[in-house]
C-alpha cells in the first residue's frame, strides 16, 4: 500500500479541493468520513473510487473489517499529519473515501403501497439536510426528495450530520414541479407546512400515501407550494419565538404521522 506523507501530494491538494461543490460535480467525486459511512454506502452500492486511511487513528474503528472488499489498488495509507489536513470532523476513526455520486431521480425511488414522503424546498443548510434524512431514517421515510436544492447532497457537513443516513434514505433531486407532478401521479396527498395555516398537524390525516413539504427557515415555502398543496398544516407555537428549526418541525410532522400509522 503506497504511503503518503506530503501535505504537497497531488492527490492530497485534490482531496481539499472537493471541499466545494464546484469541484465535486466536475471531478463526479464526493467526501466521506468514517467506516460506518463508508460500510453504508458500499452496502448501498456506491462506487468506491479510493480510499485513504490513517493507522494510527483506524485501529480504533468499531468496523475492522470494512476494508475487506476494496482492492489494495484504491488504498493509501496517510500519515497523521496528512490526516488531519484532510478530515472535515473531529474524533475520526481516520478513514477518508472518495466516491462516485448516485443518480438521484425521481423515476429511481421504490414507493411502499402506503408512501411517506418529506419533501423539502431550497433547503439552504447542510446540518438541517443531514438532520432531516436521519428523522427519514429512524422513522423509515419512503423518501426524501428535495427540490430546487440551495445546498449539495454531497456536502461533507450532509453526509457527517446525517451520520451515513445519506446512504440509508431513498433521495431524489428535481424541480418543485417534477415534484408536485410526481406526487399527482402516484396519488399522494401534500401537506404544506405553515405558520399561518388553520389546520392543526395532530388533526391531519396522515394514514393516507402522504407527502409533507418543508420550506427554509427564513422565507418559509413559495407560494408554488402554498397554492398547489391539497393542504396547509401548522404546529401550535406557544412561546415568542415564531418557528422551529426546519429539522425539528419536520421530525414532529413526521413522527406524527408514524404515530398514525401504528409505527
Amino acid at each position: 500500500m503506497e504511503k503518503i506523507t506530503s501535505l504537497q501530494n497531488p492527490g492530497i491538494k485534490n482531496i481539499v479541493k472537493l471541499a466545494k461543490s464546484k469541484e465535486r460535480k466536475e471531478q463526479n467525486l464526493f467526501l466521506i468520513e468514517g467506516a460506518r459511512e463508508l460500510s453504508l454506502a458500499m452496502t448501498a452500492d456506491y462506487e468506491i473510487y479510493s480510499v485513504y486511511i490513517c493507522p494510527e487513528l483506524f485501529r480504533k474503528t468499531d468496523y475492522p473489517d470494512v476494508l475487506d472488499s476494496i482492492g489494495e489498488n484504491k488504498l493509501f495509507e496517510v500519515s497523521e499529519a496528512v490526516f488531519e489536513k484532510i478530515a472535515y470532523r473531529e474524533g475520526s476513526d481516520g478513514l477518508l473515501t472518495l466516491a462516485r455520486p448516485d443518480n438521484h431521480t425521481l423515476n429511481n425511488l421504490k414507493l411502499s403501497e402506503n408512501p411517506f414522503i418529506i419533501i423539502l424546498e431550497s433547503v439552504e443548510k447542510p446540518g438541517n439536510l443531514g438532520a432531516i434524512l436521519r428523522t427519514a431514517d429512524a422513522a423509515q421515510a419512503d423518501a426524501v426528495i428535495i427540490c430546487d436544492p440551495a445546498t449539495d447532497l454531497y456536502n461533507p457537513n450532509a453526509i457527517r450530520s446525517s451520520v451515513g443516513c445519506l446512504f440509508t434514505v431513498q433521495t431524489a433531486v428535481c424541480s418543485s414541479r417534477e415534484a408536485l407532478d410526481f406526487l399527482r401521479d402516484k396519488k399522494i396527498k401534500s401537506f404544506a407546512a405553515e405558520l399561518q395555516a388553520s389546520q392543526w398537524y395532530q388533526d391531519t390525516d396522515f394514514s393516507i400515501p402522504s407527502a409533507i413539504i418543508m420550506g427554509t427557515e427564513a422565507d418559509g415555502l413559495t407560494d408554488f407550494w402554498l397554492t398547489n398543496a391539497d393542504a396547509r398544516i401548522k404546529i401550535p407555537m406557544r412561546g415568542k419565538i415564531d418557528s422551529l428549526n426546519v429539522s425539528v418541525s419536520t421530525a414532529v410532522l413526521t413522527f406524527e404521522a408514524m404515530r398514525q400509522r401504528g409505527f
